[in-house]
């Protein structure tokens, strides 16, 4: 059976699938310290960088690089920056770090909704890529995707028929879309279709990419029902390009911490809103209790 995503100690869930003390999943982990620092400063020296890693400067430029590529980052003159805008998405590695518990707890609802026997569509998302987990329980499924991710990760899952949808590769998401992926998928006809976006505003949902929001339309179309699921974060956000109004979902799940008079609003709009309850940390018992 694939592995599944799970949260770690330096929340990167790439380096799940390999052993803790691998050289690779000691590099993606620094990666993602280093992403983070730089999205929390918002710009950094690549000299500062080395020095709180304790790494060397072409280390230090060798992982810079790679983010680059991958649309994390920008380095200009020796100087490190984020790019995340309303225009610019960021990539799927720090995404995927994002309001992790949030997502899963969205993640274990939206499973709720699954049928044995269903063929579903799965965008490329993050929270939708915490679905994972939950799909070998309601086997079989056929399902269909996008993501280069979520393929890795259910190609060996047992009574899974997996349907990998082709086109231009984007590294930033790790995903194909374009004009071939849209006439693979209005090719079929599926039960369900689960995505996540960017943003909300105006209770309408927006993407940074015109790209993505055309092939996710085309899920869209090609589905019996539509699933929505946002975390709390995405009411605070805003990007370009409009996909739907809430109200043309089936079912929108939302985690618990969204703002009570947002949720309200949009009953009150006859959007299907359902809360995804936050799990409680275990309590641990001492020797007093």
């Amino acid at each position: 059976m694939a592995q599944n995503p799970q949260d770690n100690s330096l929340g990167v869930f790439m380096a799940e699938t390999l052993p803790s003390d691998s050289r690779q999943a000691r590099q993606l982990a620094r990666r993602q310290l280093i992403a983070e620092a730089v999205m929390a400063a918002g710009a950094i020296r690549i000299e500062e960088l080395t020095e709180r890693f304790g790494i060397s400067l072409m280390t230090a430029h060798r992982d810079i690089d790679e983010m680059v590529e991958r649309g994390l980052l920008h380095k200009s003159r020796g100087v490190v920056s984020a790019t995340p805008t309303s225009l610019v998405e960021s990539s799927d590695i720090y995404r995927a770090t994002r309001q992790l518990e949030e997502k899963q707890a969205i993640a274990e609802v939206a499973a709720g909704y699954l049928e044995t026997g269903q063929a579903i569509f799965l965008d490329d998302s993050t929270t939708v890529l915490q679905m994972a987990r939950f799909l070998p329980a309601k086997a079989p499924l056929t399902v269909i995707t996008n993501s280069l991710t979520l393929m890795s990760e259910l190609k060996n899952v047992r009574d899974i028929t997996l349907l990998g949808l082709g086109g231009q590769f984007h590294n930033w998401c790790n995903a194909f879309m374009g004009r071939m992926t849209r006439k693979e998928i209005a090719s079929l006809r599926a039960d369900m279709f689960f995505v996540s976006m960017s943003a909300i505003t105006d209770d309408t949902v927006f993407h940074q990419s015109a790209e993505t929001v055309e092939t996710k339309r085309a899920m869209f179309e090609s589905s019996q029902k539509r699933v929505l699921m946002m975390d709390n974060t995405k009411f605070e956000r805003r990007a370009l390009h409009s996909f739907a109004h809430l109200s043309e979902f089936d079912v929108v799940i939302v985690n618990q911490g969204t703002p009570v008079p947002t949720l309200h609003r949009l009953q009150d709009l006859g959007v299907n809103v359902v809360i995804a309850p936050l799990k409680m940390p275990a309590v641990r018992k001492t020797a007093e209790d």
